[in-house]
């Protein structure tokens, strides 16, 4: 077979010239989107801190210590893992979307688009900068955290898994929210309507174990418990639901988010101008 066949070959088998995986373009794409929230930290980072401390502030000056124990726990200790994961999950679904909207609208999503990325890597290039910010909440808040309350996460381990998938799920959702949206006010609704009900009715101020059956059977359907009640169990140890079962129930939910998010970018659909 000659050189020239043999080039041919490989072409139509799709393999790029650089390989499987655009490392270079990968790591372009990532310190870009990392960059990007980096700039205006003080939108991106400090704002999440400050309305993590507001709510923590308002809910120990209406309650006091008259506030009954909650699981076991000072209302307090309840209320702080929610108030993180709840910033984690908003901030990371902020990055990716408005990430993509803010291209689409400026016209300059070519300059990601026309890039030898396939729709894996630009997948997992846009994670990365919602997975970089979360982390950066979740430590900054979780610090906060244990010196108001005096104690480290009771489950280390559990408490960054359910970091990361969350970081991951909700970036994945942004993703798929930006391809959906064309202009800033379309996000909004997705913010307001569907994003910010779900964080406030998934466990953060309260467990489920006070709501009316109907209302807890459909709390359960909310994926977003699930993280709320897994970073709970990983940093004062006390959960309503088993931190498998939630771990099962994200993950799964996760895989389809990255699979659809996969699906578009690889059909360009709402994305190419």
């Amino acid at each position: 077979m000659s050189n020239t066949t043999h080039h041919q070959t490989v072409r139509q088998m799709g393999v790029r010239r650089f390989g499987r995986i655009n490392w270079l373009g990968l790591g372009m794409l990532s310190a870009r989107e990392i960059r990007r929230f980096l700039s205006v930290w003080q939108q991106t980072v400090l704002a999440p801190l400050a309305t993590a401390a507001l709510f923590v502030t308002v809910f120990a000056l209406a309650f006091g210590k008259g506030r009954a124990d909650v699981m076991g726990l000072p209302y307090l200790a309840f209320l702080a893992p929610g108030i993180l994961m709840m910033s984690v999950i908003q901030n990371a679904f902020a990055n990716t979307s408005s990430s993509i909207v803010i291209a689409k609208v400026q016209g300059n999503i070519v300059d990601t688009l026309m890039p030898p990325l396939s729709a894996a890597e630009l997948v997992i290039g846009y994670l990365a900068g919602s997975v970089a910010r979360a982390l950066m909440v979740a430590v900054a808040i979780g610090a906060g955290m244990a010196l108001v309350l005096g104690q480290g996460p009771a489950h280390p381990l559990w408490a960054l898994t359910f970091v990361l998938l969350g970081a991951s799920l909700l970036g994945g959702l942004g993703i798929l929210a930006g391809i959906w949206a064309n202009k800033f006010d379309q996000m909004a609704m997705i913010t307001n309507f569907i994003v910010t009900p779900l964080s406030f009715l998934s466990g953060t101020f309260y467990s489920v174990e006070v709501l009316p059956p109907t209302f807890r059977t459909i709390t359960y359907w909310n994926p977003i418990f699930y993280l709320i009640d897994g970073a709970r169990y990983g940093l004062v140890g006390a959960s309503d639901a088993s931190p498998w079962q939630g771990f099962a129930v994200t993950i799964s939910i996760l895989a389809l988010v990255l699979l659809m998010c996969w699906r578009l970018l690889k059909s360009g659909a709402r994305m190419k101008p």
